[in-house]
């Protein structure tokens, strides 16, 4: 196991400086999966829930909590954000999201689209919560972490 990057000489918890580290290129891939009973997903489909569009209301969730990351994760550096995509797959039973975060700086992404992830699966379970009593969330990963 590596060297803990978020303790200071001191032992106490500290933000990575990277201020010597050079802009590059990064890009990061996560996913997730929320576990559904048949009759939630054909609602979902059917745009039949209460609440409105579930997976455009989703989609703009894990946009705006992918932006909102350092504000969520303590030691999380702001990033300026150049792209977040977040896409839904119907599986046979439930729905997986992925999402993708870029940015040019000099530290990664890969919060960001696990915070995508998250949020958006989140307002899944949300918007059918009165439905579907059986949902889980579950297999979240990260699939990709890319720099140049």
């Amino acid at each position: 196991m590596s060297e803990l990057t978020h303790v200071d000489d001191s032992g106490k918890v500290s933000m990575v400086d990277v201020s010597d580290k050079p802009i590059q290129k990064r890009v990061a891939i996560a996913s997730g999966k929320i576990l559904l009973e048949p009759e939630t997903m054909k609602l979902i489909k059917d745009n039949g829930m209460k609440k409105g569009d579930v997976l455009t209301t989703a989609r703009i969730a894990g946009i705006q909590g992918a932006k909102q990351t350092s504000n969520l994760i303590p030691l999380c550096h702001p990033l300026l954000l150049n792209k977040i995509h977040v896409e839904f797959e119907f599986c046979e039973d439930g729905i997986e999201a992925t999402a993708t975060a870029k940015c040019s700086g000099m530290t990664g992404v890969e919060m960001e689209a696990l915070t995508a992830v998250n949020i958006a699966l989140l307002t899944i379970y949300d918007m059918c919560k009165a439905v579907d009593k059986t949902m889980t969330m579950t297999n979240i990963q990260l699939l990709e972490k890319v720099k140049n």
